[in-house]
């Protein structure tokens, strides 16, 4: 059904955009119910940061689950793959806990705001890093795909 799906090793790059996604639209509704002291979107900035959350839990377990079976040289891996894990796991932690401070203070904390909103694009900061690591390995050396000859040494 998914023709371009057949080249890849793994799940993970069906689901990585989600978070990228949704944890986006979250911030952006987060400072916009901030600058326009509205609580219809704060409340739609929670049910995004709910998704955002829950498609981040499932994006790093699909990457967690392929790490050993992608196809990369030890340079690459020690190069691009320890600092995309490392920033991804950092994330999950940053999103967990301004999720949990959300849900406590439905739909946006009203104090800590500032610190709240700080936090948020922090964990935007890091996951976007660590996404352009993810990207790095599969655009420059081809991870998780077949389309050519494996593994490719990393390079400056």
């Amino acid at each position: 059904m998914l023709l371009g799906a057949q080249h890849l090793q793994n799940l993970h790059p069906l689901v990585i955009h989600f978070p990228l996604a949704f944890l986006m639209g979250a911030a952006l509704l987060y400072i916009a119910a901030w600058l326009l002291k509205s609580d219809r979107f704060a409340h739609s900035a929670f049910v995004v940061l709910v998704l955002g959350t829950l498609s981040l839990m499932v994006a790093v377990a699909t990457g967690l689950y392929a790490e050993q079976g992608v196809m990369l040289s030890l340079s690459v891996r020690e190069h691009l793959l320890r600092p995309h894990k490392s920033a991804m796991l950092a994330t999950v932690a940053i999103c967990a806990m301004l999720t949990a401070w959300a849900s406590l203070a439905r739909p946006f904390p009203k104090k800590g705001r500032r610190l709240f909103l700080l936090l948020l694009l922090v964990m935007i900061g890091v996951m976007t890093g660590g996404a352009d690591f993810g990207g790095r390995m599969v655009y420059d050396y081809n991870a998780g795909g077949s389309a050519c000859r494996q593994p490719i040494q990393f390079s400056h």
